[in-house]
């Protein structure tokens, strides 16, 4: 391990694991020196530091916790290098940082963090060595997070997170050429536009500036010949399964089959059947008249609706890891112990895994930090959801699946994207006996735009800046596709709307 640090403008001093003083250039700027260290100790973990953290740097905690494809900082002040303007253009879930836990995000600070040395050895030529250090953090964790490093806001690499702020934050110029660099142009402009909307600024000359700089993304950059070492273990055999369904008895058979014949078979498979029609009973006779290599939880109700189904199977878990899953799934024979075998690899706690229909092509190829979670498609350690639950308030609207991904991050566990192995997703017809839900707002003169299930997400899960800027973004995108082309009767037909799914968002918070 190499620590260096800093003052946010020079090098003031380099040392080694054993407080060995080491030499460095002292007319390097920051980025340099890192780079400079990664190619002299190549088999180290590289530390950055503000002098002022000096005492308060866990290096225990780093030497335990950094490995080859890992990315880490912190910084105890609220207020982040770009600060909450970012938001405007962004709305993934590594904006909102939650500062408590270890959290995934692109968003780095010079202020204490870790990286091995590896990773700079293969961005060294292909990412430029700003003068701003932040900026240059920032922009190796932007750029690489897509390609497989796994990045993080981590409060464990200082002793207290009480700590005298010394974070340096960027210009509005800095960040629309940071967003040049980074995003695709169209956000540039939108950056403009909603800086004139909701903070009455005109950021032209940044704009003009930004013009000036290449986007970085299209970098040749492979971070897949960064090995990863692992000494993770875990109980490879022990997994139970959750199945909700409804009206696809046959379908449900078929992935029943694929798991009887896993090289790791299950413990148990919970399934959740709903029948919303009065007096009816089970239609898988299938469970008890054949014979299966594992037990099977059956629960049969009226009460039609995912969660409620979901969160009656996580009440019966037993095992130490649980497999999300559709009943219009199929898997190989090898799946669940291919799916082990890469967790035990990536050390996570959380996956979702590839899950495409027939002839769909795969875009992510790249086992990557992911934005969403797939309550059909996932693994994770039943310890981090023993106290979860799928939110009820996103019951028969959109959104619940992306909201129980975010409270197992807010639980201090990632969730990562695995394109292997792969799940085939039938999409089968929705299943009979299904009935239409009354919803809160169906009888309304005005019709909420988006839908308030999916405002309440925005709500809880994403900062006021992330919230205009989707507005924004579907008010361009609603125009096309509604019937009032007058834009200024489109305009506050919009606002009407935008208001009343937001109002109806409220009311299914406070419902709860």
């Amino acid at each position: 391990m190499v620590i260096l640090y800093h003052n946010n403008r020079k090098v003031l001093k380099v040392v080694s694991e054993e407080n060995i003083d080491l030499s460095f250039d002292k007319k390097s700027t920051i980025s340099a020196v890192l780079l400079k260290l990664a190619a002299a100790y190549s088999q180290s973990e590289i530390v950055w530091c503000h002098i002022d953290y000096q005492s308060y740097l866990n290096l225990d905690f780093i030497k335990q916790t950094v490995w080859q494809k890992k990315m880490m900082s912190y910084n105890p002040d609220d207020y982040n290098f770009f600060g909450k303007n970012i938001g405007f253009i962004d709305e993934s879930p590594f904006i909102k940082i939650n500062k408590e836990i270890s959290y995934p995000t692109w968003q780095m600070s010079s202020a204490a963090g870790a990286i091995d040395s590896s990773v700079l050895i293969a961005i060294a030529d292909k990412i430029k060595q700003d003068s701003d250090f932040d900026y240059y953090l920032n922009s190796i964790a932007k750029v690489c997070m897509p390609l497989g490093l796994f990045c993080y806001s981590e409060p464990k690499l200082l002793f207290s997170n009480s700590l005298r702020d010394i974070s340096p934050r960027s210009s509005n110029f800095t960040l629309f050429r940071f967003v040049k660099q980074h995003y695709r142009t169209r956000w540039s402009f939108l950056l403009v536009l909603n800086n004139i909307i909701y903070k009455f600024r005109f950021p032209f000359f940044a704009l003009l500036y930004s013009t000036l700089f290449k986007n970085r993304n299209k970098n040749d950059i492979d971070l897949q010949a960064v090995e990863i070492k692992s000494d993770f273990k875990t109980d490879f055999q022990s997994i139970d399964v959750i199945i909700p369904t409804i009206g696809r008895k046959e379908h449900l058979h078929n992935i029943l089959k694929d798991l009887s014949q896993q090289t790791i078979l299950p413990q148990n498979i919970i399934i959740v059947e709903q029948n919303p029609v009065s007096e009816s009973t089970s239609e898988l006779d299938y469970l008890t008249s054949e014979n299966w290599p594992f037990a099977i939880k059956h629960t049969f109700t009226h009460k039609a609706g995912a969660c409620n189904a979901r969160n009656i199977a996580l009440s019966q878990i037993e095992s130490e890891w649980v497999f999300f899953a559709d009943d219009d799934i199929r898997i190989k024979n090898d799946f669940i112990k291919r799916a082990f075998e890469s967790i035990s690899v990536y050390q996570n706690k959380a996956v979702t895994f590839s899950c495409l229909q027939k002839d769909e092509k795969a875009v992510n190829k790249i086992v990557r930090q992911w934005n969403t979670f797939g309550s059909g498609c996932s693994i994770v350690n039943s310890k981090i959801v023993k106290n979860l639950s799928f939110d009820m308030k996103y019951e028969f609207g959109f959104g619940e699946d992306s909201d129980f991904g975010m409270q197992i991050r807010n639980h201090g566990c990632d969730v990562l994207y695995f394109p292997n192995p792969e799940i085939l997703h039938l999409k089968a017809p929705i299943g009979g006996f299904r009935t239409k839900p009354k919803l809160l707002w169906e009888n309304d003169n005005i019709k909420p735009k988006p839908s308030p299930t999916i405002s309440v997400y925005k709500i809880l899960h994403e900062t006021e800046e992330q919230r205009n800027g989707y507005k924004l973004i579907l008010f361009f995108k609603y125009y096309t596709k509604q019937s009032i082309k007058n834009p200024f009767t489109y305009f506050f037909n919009f606002k009407r709307e935008w208001k009343q799914s937001f109002y109806l968002a409220d009311q299914l918070i406070k419902k709860a």
